[in-house]
C-alpha cells in the first residue's frame, strides 16, 4: 500500500459514483482547488479531513492514514507530460516565465512567489467566442535575504 494506490482508489470511486470535484469539496471547509489537489495526492489531509474522505470514498483505516502523510509534491509521471492540458502549463511557463519573473522582480524585488503560502481559483468565464478558463494564482512574495 502507498499514497498512489489510495489516490487511484479515490479517482476510481469518483468516476464510479459520478462525483464532481466541486461536490466533493463541498464536504470540506477548503477550496475545490485545494481539496482536488489533496485527493490527487499533492496535499496532506488533517485527521478530520481524512475522516471525511474516508466516508466519501469508502477508504479503509490504513488508506485513511496514508492521506495524513506528507506527500512527495510535484510528482508528475514524467518530466515533460504528454497530457495536452498539463503540457500547455509547461508551455506557458516556458514562453512567459521570463516575463512573469521580470515583472514580479520589478514590482517586488529579488525573491519568489510562494507555492506554500499560495491559493488559486479556477472559474469558467463566458465569452461569445468560446468560454475561457480564468485561473488566478496568488502566492505570498518571499524576498531573498542577505547574510
Amino acid at each position: 500500500m502507498d499514497r498512489n494506490t489510495v489516490t487511484q482508489k479515490i479517482v476510481n470511486t469518483k468516476v464510479a459514483q459520478g462525483m464532481k470535484w466541486t461536490d466533493i469539496a463541498s464536504n470540506f471547509e477548503e477550496s475545490k482547488e485545494w481539496v482536488t489537489a489533496a485527493c490527487l495526492g499533492q496535499m496532506t489531509f488533517t485527521k478530520a479531513q481524512a475522516a471525511i474522505a474516508q466516508k466519501l470514498f469508502a477508504l479503509t483505516d490504513e488508506e485513511c492514514a496514508w492521506l495524513q502523510i506528507v506527500p512527495y509534491k510535484g510528482s508528475l509521471e514524467c518530466s515533460a507530460p504528454s497530457d495536452p492540458l498539463i503540457y500547455r502549463w509547461y508551455e506557458i511557463v516556458n514562453v512567459f516565465g521570463p516575463t512573469i519573473k521580470e515583472l514580479i522582480s520589478e514590482e517586488f524585488g529579488d525573491g519568489i512567489m510562494s507555492a506554500i503560502d499560495f491559493s488559486m481559483d479556477i472559474q469558467r468565464q463566458a465569452d461569445p467566442k468560446g468560454d475561457r478558463v480564468n485561473v488566478m494564482l496568488s502566492g505570498k512574495f518571499l524576498p531573498y535575504k542577505t547574510w
